[in-house]
């Protein structure tokens, strides 16, 4: 299985855009590890740069008469920061959100306080409100099926560090699903997070394990957690790495 860790070598470093670096590229995909902060596409409202515009200016290499593009697969909120792949194709792109329910996504958060349960499964229904705030239903024909799964790495006084997978793919599910439990990821004031003096999002996608649009090989793109998960659990970088062995 092909394994990246940020070790791909761009032959093009000039064009590289900030706020991202690239841990993988073929001509059929590009993965990068996005910071928090950078939109993943635009949401029609602020005219921030996104990573899909600075990625199709990377791919044009300068020329804006290219035909070159990239096609978005799936999106990370703005302030979640990890793994994020695009297709440089629409077939690749076909490919990838067909078969995106079989690919492992694995994801690490910071809560605040501690989980009733050290591991375990949040399925509901999420819907979204008129304030594009999602929420959580019991009712199938008001949202879409979301499934999250979690296990507590390591509590502290006032938060818990959490290893998360993701069965589906809803907008904010993570966030929303573990405020649902009473333990809102830290820095998330918009799903309940009363920390307001910590302003940073303690969400990072960490892993994804995906099969390869044409040549079929299995292949996990790592992104180790930012430094500032230890301002809130002390050994949370160790514990999350050891994770991804």
């Amino acid at each position: 299985m092909h394994k990246s860790q940020q070790n791909f070598k761009n032959p093009l470093k000039k064009f590289e855009p900030k706020g991202m670096t690239i841990l993988y590229e073929d001509r059929d995909i590009l993965v990068i590890d996005k910071v928090g902060g950078l939109l993943t596409m635009s949401d029609g409202k602020a005219p921030a740069a996104t990573a899909h515009e600075l990625l199709n200016d990377y791919v044009r290499r300068g020329n804006p008469k290219s035909r070159n593009r990239i096609y978005i697969v799936h999106r990370l909120d703005r302030e979640t920061s990890g793994v994020l792949v695009f297709a440089k194709s629409e077939a690749a792109k076909d490919y990838l959100q067909a078969e995106w329910p079989n690919f492992q996504k694995k994801y690490f958060a910071v809560v605040c306080g501690k989980m009733a349960e050290p591991q375990g499964e949040i399925t509901s229904y999420l819907a979204e409100n008129s304030a594009f705030k999602m929420y959580s239903t019991t009712d199938a024909k008001k949202g879409k099926l979301a499934k999250t799964g979690y296990r507590v790495l390591k509590e502290t006084p006032n938060f818990s560090l959490l290893a998360v997978e993701l069965f589906t793919g809803r907008k904010n599910q993570i966030r929303v699903h573990l405020a649902d439990k009473g333990c809102p990821v830290a820095g998330d004031t918009k799903y309940g997070a009363k920390e307001k003096s910590f302003k940073k999002l303690t969400l990072h996608a960490a892993a994804l394990t995906l099969t390869h649009p044409f040549s079929k090989e299995k292949m996990m793109f790592i992104s180790l957690v930012p430094a500032y998960f230890e301002l809130l659990v002390k050994g949370a970088q160790k514990l999350c790495n050891a994770e991804l062995k």
